[in-house]
């Protein structure tokens, strides 16, 4: 039989599979980067949205309340699930007298310096009706 008709051996070599072991590695490598960053989001979106509760709570407790309150500047813990969180409420006059400025600023306790989130609104002073004659 000649030689030149004779197979030959089926397979891949050395170099191929390396190459192919390269690709799959840094298909990987992007994949586990993609997911960390995917992880990292979703934390930083859940703790935003827990701050936003936070701050909206007491804005809409002034609300209900029908608080008109004083000129100043308060803080207090206002935790949300187990994220443990510091409120900062600062009270402003405004240019009409009737209203007041509220900014609720929401801190991570464990990092005072990072505010988080800060939320603004308008607050009417509630008039006393008359008395009917």
């Amino acid at each position: 039989m000649n030689a030149r008709l004779q197979a030959r051996p089926r397979g891949f070599t050395l170099l191929e599979v390396l190459v192919a072991l390269v690709i799959v590695g840094t298909a990987l490598g992007a994949g586990l980067r993609a997911v960390g960053s995917l992880t990292q989001n979703s934390t930083g979106l859940r703790t935003a949205m827990m701050a936003t509760w936070s701050a909206e709570n007491r804005l809409v407790q002034i609300r209900l309340g029908r608080e008109f309150p004083e000129v100043g500047k308060r803080s207090f813990d206002c935790p949300q699930g187990d994220l443990k969180l510091v409120c900062q409420e600062d009270v402003f006059t405004s240019p009409n007298p009737l209203l007041r400025r509220v900014e609720v600023s929401v801190f991570d306790a464990a990092n005072p310096n990072r505010r988080i989130l800060k939320l603004v609104q308008l607050v009417p002073r509630q008039m006393m009706p008359r008395p009917s004659p």
